[in-house]
């Protein structure tokens, strides 16, 4: 057994005593704030009483083949002490991976942004294209996504997108997403068939929520605008588009999707949570950097990490070296092999690390 995972079964038994404490009760901030952890708990809660089960039945066919004396009953204790071996073993691939994902696997919701970068008309062409993979991928799924904020271009392309996501298993799923993403394809625009580089930025933030993430009104500046449509057409009369400073980080956060400012500031807020949620982790996962060979998690905007080739149909991961001659599937939201690919890679990181 992971200490890790032992550890996070006794906070899920103290956080189950808590839930029927008077004063917990009575204290609906302190309760909200229990309920999300014992929810994020309950899957590894799940295993670790399934694994302590099955070691006592493999302790008592143990016992009882020691100190049976019949034949056929030894014959029986030791059939059972065989197929409880054999159970011990296939649990401890589930309990390897719930240690080795970290608290992302107790994280349900994400943020999911996708930025145009380098590369003008195309680079938001190409922005577009990963935001119709991700949302394939994300609807294959059978998550629930909803669009915080969406700046089109003229071209059809997009400048900015921010897409707030739920589901069991999301946010561990997608969370080595973020980074630079380069295509290299030939434009439609372009005439004499040069093959062109763009790059679109991605960013997957843990979704927060009021009770994880206390933020005070005195440390936000709080400013509206009117909203722009593609290429700064105005398309709102009213200020309901808002930027959102939280002063003591310099997080700025816009929101202009919706026709009224208070929805636009209530998707604003989401997205600030997130976003201040995800430079503390960040601020951990550096720290603790130095214990692991490599890091493939760090969401570094400014590193690329995988790269479309439309002329030769391939994808390339660089940070684990997986290329697969598949582009179009993938372009469809096929996912799958470079999901678990960068999963299984952070797995095999951790458990050297735990070495």
């Amino acid at each position: 057994m992971f200490p890790s995972l032992e550890t996070k079964y006794q906070r899920f038994l103290e956080l189950e005593r808590k839930l029927v404490d008077p004063e917990v009760l009575s204290d609906q901030t302190k309760l909200l704030a229990i309920q999300k952890e014992y929810g994020g708990l309950k899957k590894v809660a799940a295993v670790v009483k399934e694994y302590h089960a099955l070691v006592e039945d493999l302790e008592a066919a143990q016992m009882m083949l020691d100190e049976e004396k019949d034949p056929k009953a030894k014959e029986y204790a030791r059939k059972e002490l065989e197929g409880y071996e054999e159970k011990l073993e296939e649990m401890q691939v589930t309990l390897e991976d719930l240690a080795t994902s970290g608290d992302s696997i107790t994280r349900g919701g994400l943020i999911l942004e996708i930025r145009a970068g380098t590369g003008g008309d195309e680079a938001s062409l190409f922005a577009n294209d990963l935001y119709e993979m991700y949302t394939r991928f994300i609807d294959n799924r059978g998550w629930k996504r909803e669009v915080l904020d969406f700046q089109p271009t003229e071209m059809g392309g997009i400048k900015e997108v921010i897409v707030a996501v739920s589901g069991e298993g999301a946010f561990h799923e997608l969370q080595f997403e973020s980074g630079g993403h380069r295509v290299q394809r030939v434009p439609e625009t372009e005439t004499q068939g040069r093959i062109h580089t763009s790059a679109a930025t991605v960013a997957v933030l843990p979704e927060a929520d009021e009770v994880e993430i206390d933020i005070r009104d005195e440390d936000l500046q709080i400013d509206t605008y009117r909203a722009s449509g593609p290429g700064g057409q105005k398309v709102n009369k009213t200020e309901s588009a808002i930027r959102i400073t939280h002063i003591p980080t310099g997080t700025v956060v816009t929101c202009q999707d919706e026709k009224s400012q208070h929805k636009n500031k209530a998707r604003a807020m989401k997205v600030l949570r997130s976003r201040i949620l995800e430079a503390q982790i960040q601020k951990e996962a550096n720290e603790r950097a130095e214990h692991r060979r490599t890091l493939i998690g760090t969401g570094d905007r400014s590193s690329r990490i995988r790269t479309y080739n439309f002329p030769q149909g391939r994808v390339t991961d660089h940070r684990i070296g997986l290329t697969l001659h598949k582009l179009d599937q993938i372009m469809q939201g096929a996912l799958e092999e470079l999901v678990s690919g960068l999963l299984e890679f952070d797995r095999q990181e951790r458990l050297n690390s735990q070495n």
